[in-house]
């Protein structure tokens, strides 16, 4: 017969706090002593009790199609305790077995040196959301659904999470699911009333203001409170159960339990302990050198009554054991072994024979990659409300922006089932996609490029989420997370400064060269070339930044194969052959733009200066090939920018990122970077442009200068320059001499 809900529970927190605490004596066969203690007393143990308490009232559900979003991670012990038990940690690590060798090597591995971190990590069975962070956990669950209709997500939500920003968009999340084709998400909001040093928002709110505030975001909320009912068990199970009865109504759970509950109510000083903020953490932390408080740590662990739950040999309890179902086990929390390939189209019919928008052309590709799956439905698009001002409205031909509320007034391509997330905040959809993604499909995040920033924290944890994946034997590699970066900073002149700002690709550039990578395709084809290879790719985080005008066609459809694949290349039509004595690099829409002006600009003003143009659409390719896999072997290096020959590069983003980038390589110094230098208004693109020392005519006079050109040339070129921003001010528009300047050989 199984065990009953208080006695499995009492075995976990014992569990739990045993992991908190100990490196030995992991039953308490002997007295306490302080070299049985961890020298460093690390975890959480104030929201683990309430933790087992809901794994508890899973189980008894027997649902093999449950998937358990714990947003509280540093509770982690808890769901050790409970992975454990339950056969889960022994299935992927024999060395976890559910025997005394097992117990004694999961205790002493919690928080110790090679074994598992404090919060929950991708070492964990069972684990789709980085623990380290809190805020996200809600909205990953929403994700992990998405066009699962068999799949529930029960996600809880500790209550000073809840005081967080992604959190508070989350609890409209139901309203993007669809009940014909999604799962559903049952959200359990923990109230165990304290932060780390404070009470919650949520935790001094009354019954009646809880209750009207998620009735108010379209749930039908039910209290459990375990800290009154005569059987807290009893009282989660039916309320459970009735989720379970009515998902269409939207039901989601108040839970409120003790901070710390079963821990001591006072520390050895009298301070009070459990329900209080002073049991988040460690709530006995002077046991090492206070042999009062030692005494009480061990009168606290020996009232779980170890010697009940665990045989003279370590073993647990066969009750314990029984009717678990294994809630760690579930496919999707491995969504690498469920990724399919996506059934990427060809790209031949999609490909620009000239001036083109790169996002426009985009578009038309990925309405019919969503066409060609919509029967496997594993391909999404989220996106902030952005993606008709992206140029990249073709997508709503081929499927409608996911929406179930009733809309009063006038809309387009609105319907519960549509594959397009849209919603004002980035959070919500970097929180859906990596759900998706960990889940085993695939996506893409169209963004305007200086709101991407908004993420920076949780690109961060994702990409520690797939670098320590990498090193889990039994992980399988989940799809890439693909930034599609658009309304660039170059192209927001018009709505000024705010709008400005490239920095996202800095934050990308910090992350391990295993996971990270960063293109710049200078044209359409180009950047179809890169979304097929980015939306093929596994465990990386690519980031793509391109143009939505109308631009210049560089290379057809084969030549940007070849060029992308390289990485960077010499276009040697642009050059003027011979040994160069300066090299014009470029990187990103505009800057190439920019660059093939300036080049054309040389042959004018300095005709015998020998120049080669490079382009770079791989930004890591510069690299060097020891510190990053994409970067170029040195002769490769070397052919693009010959040793000694100074180079002047007209680059997208903030110039600190190349010398980032190039750290490592021999003579860098000689790179002389152009790029955004966080000076930005409302202006014409060519002022812009001036005023970070980014245009055509800066360029080729940098150039001048670098190679020792003719004198005099210089000082044209930047006359030039004057004048035609001069003009820019009095008219309010570029001149024609700018806006419809061409290549010509």
């Amino acid at each position: 017969m199984a065990a009953s809900p208080q006695r499995y529970r009492r075995a976990c927190d014992y569990l739990a706090a045993a992991m908190i605490y100990l490196r030995d004596n992991e039953l308490l066969r002997e007295p306490l002593e302080v070299r049985h203690l961890k020298p460093r007393l690390l975890g959480h143990w104030g929201t683990c009790p309430g933790i087992t308490y809901l794994y508890a009232g899973l189980n008894r559900l027997r649902d093999p199609r449950t998937l358990l979003v714990t947003g509280p991670g540093h509770g982690a012990p808890a769901i050790h305790a409970n992975l454990w038990l339950e056969g889960t940690h022994e299935r992927f690590d024999p060395a976890l077995s559910r025997d005394g060798a097992g117990l004694r090597e999961l205790v002493r591995r919690f928080s110790w040196p090679g074994g598992f971190p404090s919060h929950l990590s991708p070492e964990v069975p069972g684990v789709v959301h980085e623990g380290g962070e809190l805020g996200y956990a809600l909205a990953t669950a929403f994700g992990a659904v998405l066009d699962k209709p068999d799949l529930r997500a029960v996600c809880l939500v500790g209550d000073g999470e809840a005081e967080t920003g992604p959190t508070a968009g989350s609890w409209h999340g139901h309203k993007f699911l669809d009940p014909a084709r999604d799962g559903t998400v049952l959200p359990v909001l923990h109230l165990n009333g304290y932060r780390i040093a404070a009470p919650t928002v949520f935790g001094c709110m009354t019954d009646h203001e809880l209750l009207d505030y998620f009735r108010g975001c379209g749930w039908s909320p039910k209290v459990v409170d375990a800290t009154t009912a005569a059987d807290p068990d009893e009282l989660l199970a039916q309320t459970l159960r009735l989720a379970w009865d009515t998902p269409l109504a939207k039901p989601m759970i108040v839970m409120r339990t003790q901070k710390g509950w079963g821990a001591p109510a006072h520390d050895a000083a009298g301070a009070p302990l459990a329900g209080t903020f002073r049991a988040h953490q460690v709530p006995l932390a002077n046991v090492h050198d206070d042999p009062a408080e030692l005494r009480l740590l061990e009168r606290w662990l020996r009232s779980y009554e170890p010697d009940d739950l665990f045989d003279q040999d370590g073993n647990p309890a066969p009750d314990l054991l029984e009717d678990l179902p294994g809630l760690g086990m579930l496919p999707e929390a491995n969504g690498g072994a469920l990724r399919r390939d996506l059934p990427l189209p060809d790209l031949a019919p999609f490909a620009a024979e000239g001036p083109a928008s790169p996002t426009g052309t985009a578009g038309g590709w990925l309405a019919q990659l969503m066409r060609d799956t919509e029967d496997e439905r594993d391909f999404r698009v989220v996106c902030p409300d952005e993606l008709e001002s992206n140029k990249l409205g073709a997508v709503l031909e081929a499927t409608d922006r996911a929406f179930t509320p009733h809309v009063p007034g006038y809309s387009e391509h609105v319907s519960p089932g549509g594959r397009v997330m849209e919603v004002l905040s980035e959070h919500l959809c970097q929180g859906w996609l990596q759900g998706y993604l960990l889940t085993g499909r695939h996506g893409l995040f169209p963004c305007y490029e200086a709101f991407a920033s908004i993420v920076d924290s949780m690109v961060n944890q994702h990409a520690k989420f797939l670098k320590v994946s990498a090193e889990v034997p039994w992980r399988e590699p989940v799809a890439s997370l693909n930034y599609l970066l658009s309304s660039e900073g170059w192209r927001q002149e018009h709505n000024g400064y705010s709008h400005q700002g490239p920095g996202f690709i800095n934050n990308v550039l910090t992350k391990k060269a295993s996971v990270a990578r960063v293109y710049l395709p200078p044209d359409a084809n180009s950047l179809l070339v890169v979304l097929e290879h980015c939306l093929a790719s596994t465990g990386r985080i690519n980031v793509v930044v391109a143009g939505k005008n109308e631009a210049p066609c560089w290379m057809d459809l084969d030549t940007a194969r070849a060029h992308c694949a390289a990485g960077a290349g010499t276009w040697e039509w642009a050059g003027t052959g011979g040994p160069p004595q300066v090299v014009l690099g470029c990187a990103g829409g505009i800057p190439t733009v920019e660059t093939l002006a300036a080049a054309h600009l040389l042959r004018e003003h300095a005709p015998d200066l020998r120049v080669q143009v490079v382009n770079v659409v791989d930004l890591l390719a510069l690299a060097p090939a020891d510190r990053h896999p994409h970067g170029m072997a040195a002769a490769d290096f070397d052919r693009l920018f010959p040793p000694e020959v100074p180079v002047v590069m007209g680059f997208h983003g903030y110039p600190s990122a190349v010398h980032e980038v190039l750290h490592g390589r021999a003579d860098t110094q000689r790179f002389h970077v152009h790029g955004y230098h966080e000076e930005g208004t409302t202006t014409t693109p060519y002022d812009l442009l001036v005023d970070n020392g980014m245009s055509r005519h800066d360029l080729a006079a940098d150039a001048v200068r670098r190679a020792g050109g003719p004198p005099g040339v210089v000082d044209r070129l930047l006359g030039e320059r004057d004048r035609i921003r001069a003009l820019a001010h009095r008219d309010g528009e570029d001149p024609a001499e700018i806006t419809g300047w061409t290549w010509s050989a």
